[in-house]
C-alpha cells in the first residue's frame, strides 16, 4: 500500500484540455471571420462598380454640358440660331411621326387584346361547360350504379339473415359467395363514384386561364397596319416642295447642328414648311380610309422569312411602277413611294411588335 501511495504522482488527467463551449466559440469566430471577409469582398466590388458608374455619369454629364454650351453659343448669334431652330424642329417632326405610329400601335394592341381575351375566355367557358356537363353526367351514372350495387348487397344480406336453420347451410354458403361478389361490386362502384366526384370538383375549381398575349396573326396584322400608317404619313408629306422626310431623317441621324439650312430668311421659310408638315401628319380627316387602302395592298404582297416572324421581309413590300407619289410625272423618272420598312422610316423597326 505504501508503494502504491508513492506512485500517486503518476495520476493521469483524462479531462479534455478545453471545454466544449470554448470549442464552439472558436469555430463560431472562424466562421464569422470568413463571412466578414466574404462580405467585405462583396462591398469592395460594389464600391468599384459604383465608382465606375460615377465616372461614366460624370463623363455623360460633361458631354451634355458641352452640348448645352455649344447650343447656347449657336443661339447667341442670329446666323447660327436659325439653323439650330430648324435642326431641332426637324428632329421633332421625325419624333412626332414616330409617336403617332407608336400610339396607333398601342391603340390597336389594346383593342385586339380585349377582343382576344374575351374570345379566349368565352372559349374556356364553353369548354368548361361541356366538361362540367360530361362530368355531372358521369357522376349521375356512377351514383346510380353505386346505389344499385348497394341495394343488391342489402338484398343478399337480408336473404342470408333469413336462412337461420341448420338445413340452410348450403344455401347460406352459396349466398355468401354472391355477397362477396356484391361487396366487390359496391367497392368498385364507390371508387368510380369518388373519381367522378373529384372530377366534377376539379372542373368547378378551375380558374380563369391567364392571357398569354396576342396571337401571331394579330401581331402581324397590327404591324402591317402600322407600316400602312407610316406610308400614309409619307404620302401626306409628299405635296410639300421641300423633301421634309429626308431632312428630318438626316437631322435625327446627326448629333450636332449643321449650318446647311441657308440664310435666316430661308430658315424661317423652312420652319413654316415644318409647321405645315406637323399639321398634315396630325390631320385626322380620312386617315382610316387611307390606312385601310394601304393595308389591303400590304396584305397581298407581304411575305415572311420565318413562320414565327411578325414583321414582313422588307423586299416583299417593294413598290411597282404604278406606285408613285401623288403629282409626280409618270415614267422612268417618277418619284417612287418610299419603302418605309426598308428605310426604317419613323424608326419602324424599334416600334413594331415582336
Amino acid at each position: 500500500m505504501k508503494a502504491l501511495r508513492q506512485l500517486g504522482f503518476l495520476k493521469l488527467s483524462l479531462r479534455p484540455d478545453g471545454s466544449p463551449d470554448e470549442d464552439h466559440r472558436v469555430l463560431a469566430l472562424f466562421r464569422n471571420r470568413a463571412e466578414l471577409k466574404k462580405a467585405y469582398g462583396g462591398l469592395q466590388e460594389e464600391t468599384f462598380r459604383l465608382k465606375d458608374l460615377i465616372k461614366q455619369q460624370e463623363a455623360a454629364t460633361q458631354r451634355v454640358q458641352e452640348m448645352l454650351a455649344a447650343l447656347e453659343g449657336r443661339l447667341g448669334a442670329a446666323e447660327t440660331a436659325y439653323p439650330a431652330l430648324v435642326f431641332y424642329q426637324l428632329r421633332r417632326l421625325w419624333q412626332s411621326g414616330r409617336e403617332l405610329i407608336s400610339q396607333f400601335i398601342a391603340d390597336l394592341v389594346r383593342q385586339q387584346e380585349e377582343r382576344e381575351r374575351r374570345a379566349r375566355l368565352a372559349q374556356h367557358n364553353r369548354g368548361q361547360f361541356a366538361r362540367r356537363e360530361t362530368g355531372e353526367s358521369q357522376l349521375r351514372v356512377a351514383q346510380g350504379l353505386h346505389e344499385q350495387a348497394t341495394a343488391q348487397l342489402a338484398e343478399l344480406e337480408k336473404q342470408r339473415a333469413a336462412l337461420t336453420r341448420l338445413w340452410h347451410y348450403f344455401k347460406r354458403r352459396a349466398l355468401q359467395q354472391r355477397i362477396a361478389v356484391a361487396e366487390a361490386a359496391v367497392l368498385s362502384a364507390g371508387v368510380a363514384l369518388g373519381q367522378a366526384q373529384l372530377g366534377v370538383e376539379g372542373i368547378a375549381a378551375e380558374g380563369t386561364p391567364e392571357f398569354q398575349g396576342l396571337s401571331l396573326p394579330a401581331r402581324r396584322a397590327i404591324n402591317l397596319a402600322a407600316i400602312a400608317f407610316a406610308e400614309v404619313l409619307c404620302l401626306r408629306l409628299a405635296p410639300l416642295k421641300t423633301p421634309m422626310l429626308t431632312l428630318a431623317r438626316e437631322a435625327t441621324a446627326r448629333r450636332e447642328t449643321p449650318d446647311d439650312y441657308g440664310s435666316p430668311r430661308e430658315c424661317v421659310l423652312l420652319m413654316g414648311h415644318i409647321a405645315r408638315a406637323h399639321q398634315l401628319l396630325s390631320a385626322p380627316a380620312g386617315i382610316s380610309e387611307e390606312i385601310k387602302a394601304r393595308s389591303e395592298r400590304l396584305q397581298r404582297v407581304a411575305r415572311y422569312r420565318g413562320e414565327a416572324d411578325t414583321s414582313p421581309a422588307a423586299n416583299s413590300l417593294a413598290f411597282t411602277e404604278d406606285d408613285v407619289l401623288p403629282g409626280a410625272t409618270p415614267g422612268a423618272d417618277a418619284t417612287r413611294l418610299p419603302n418605309v420598312l426598308a428605310e426604317d422610316t419613323w424608326d419602324l423597326f424599334r416600334i413594331l411588335l415582336r
